[in-house]
């Protein structure tokens, strides 16, 4: 198959699994529900494998992988980017290369995923549909040979998609179609609009704390929905920062879990912003 048919064959895939099977299955899950057939099972798989594949992305693949923003040791290190993988946003090293292209150019023309020149959704999700196979390539070729290096990473690059279905089949074999249904389908519903938003609302919608060059703010039900990621105006005011809530009142759930980790010395080299440097750039003292 051609390059051309190859990548559209691609795009068609990603549609269908980012975007039409957990709208649809999201839709059949309320209107089941409103019946009567939901039960705490469902619920439970729903919110626990939301929270666990998002802390997988917040944690591993974001925090971890991209900033560097701590070291973990390597069971834990497996864990979270098992659980990034099982999340469907990409395989490790491609989310990080685009993650890391997005920091070097904020909110200008080559920023893959800004809304201030193409808009709100395709900040969104659109990018996703949208984007070049060679601005792929040309992201994990200048900011993705790190990542490359490093063999638990290209091991997750290379068994992406069976981590992905893993992440469908566990809740079926839990609770059946229904389990499916709200663990797998509104699961990757809500984690990945939760993510999305980062991208598309915390640049458009919010207030800054610290001074920046470009549009990213700080939103907070982003920053409680997205386990702390909306305290996106914070990040990149100090992008290796492992805790993006920076005021007490700013809920970081992937923060509170590094804490507690560090604390339990399974992950090390945590790193805080010292305060002269969070003074200096901080907008209202």
């Amino acid at each position: 198959m051609n390059k051309p048919y190859s990548h559209q064959l691609q795009v068609i895939l990603y549609f269908l699994m980012l975007i039409v099977l957990p709208g649809l299955g999201t839709v059949t899950a309320i209107i089941l529900a409103f019946q009567g057939f939901i039960s705490w099972q469902d619920v439970i798989l729903c919110i626990s494998l939301t929270i666990l594949t998002e802390l997988g992305i917040t944690l591993g693949f974001h925090r971890m992988l991209v900033h560097q923003s701590f070291t973990a040791n390597p069971t834990v290190k497996f864990i979270l980017l098992m659980l990034g993988s099982m999340a469907l946003q990409g395989a490790p090293s491609t989310w990080a290369s685009i993650h890391l292209k997005h920091h070097a150019n904020t909110d200008v023309e080559d920023d893959p995923h800004s809304p201030t020149f193409q808009g709100w959704l395709h900040a969104h999700c659109g990018w996703i549909f949208t984007m070049n196979p060679e601005v792929h390539f040309q992201a994990r070729q200048t900011f993705g040979k790190k990542f490359q290096q490093d063999k638990m990473v290209t091991f997750f690059d290379a068994t992406f998609f069976a981590w992905s279905m893993l992440g469908l089949l566990i809740p079926f074999l839990i609770g059946g179609l229904n389990g499916l249904l709200w663990g797998g389908f509104v699961r990757l519903f809500l984690a990945l609009n939760f993510t999305w938003s980062v991208n598309s609302i915390c640049h458009i919608f919010g207030g800054k704390m610290f001074k920046t060059d470009d549009a990213s703010k700080n939103n907070f039900l982003v920053g409680i929905l997205a386990m702390g990621e909306g305290w996106h105006n914070n990040h990149h005011a100090f992008p290796r920062s492992a805790f993006h809530g920076l005021a007490w009142w700013q809920f970081d759930l992937s923060g509170y879990i590094i804490w507690i980790l560090e604390k339990l010395r399974l992950v090390k080299h945590v790193y805080r912003v010292p305060e002269d440097i969070l003074q200096e750039k901080l907008i209202i003292k």
